[in-house]
């Protein structure tokens, strides 16, 4: 049997063939949205891993510089004695010391959340992927 347009009629209403559609489309996004999902978390675990890296650096940074800074002043300026600027070349020397550590650690979190992004690859590529088969289909279908 064919109709009007003397395509093939499989027996089914465009109600029928609007709801399935719809039902697919659903499905479809749902399935996307599962794997932006899935992707995010992963991304997100990466973020977990760099963000402590990021609060130990700040925090050895503070820390040294609370509790390590006056002894090692005042043994930096034994150094210089009997000078009268011995204690002010000591503490510019664990100024620099401590300023090439923090560096050193913020640029490893850094690298850590930069290398890891925030986009999620995997699913913008199955879209992209989708939106190539689904042109194909829709010229393939005229």
């Amino acid at each position: 049997m064919t109709n009007v347009s003397g395509q093939p009629n499989n027996g089914r209403t465009i109600a029928e063939i609007l709801n399935d559609f719809k039902e697919e489309l659903k499905q479809f996004g749902q399935t996307r949205f599962e794997m932006l999902r899935s992707e995010m978390k992963e991304k997100l675990s990466a973020w977990k891993g760099a963000v402590p890296a990021i609060a130990i650096a700040a925090m050895m940074a503070l820390g040294a510089f609370g509790a390590f800074t006056a002894a090692l002043i005042a043994a930096l300026a034994l150094a210089f004695e009997p000078r009268p600027w011995a204690y002010a070349a000591s503490a510019a020397i664990v100024f620099l010391l401590y300023t090439i550590i923090g560096v050193a650690a913020g640029a490893y979190g850094y690298r850590s959340i930069t290398t890891a992004g925030m986009a999620p690859e995997k699913t913008l590529r199955v879209l992209q992927e989708d939106k190539v088969w689904l042109t194909t289909e829709a010229r393939s279908q005229v």
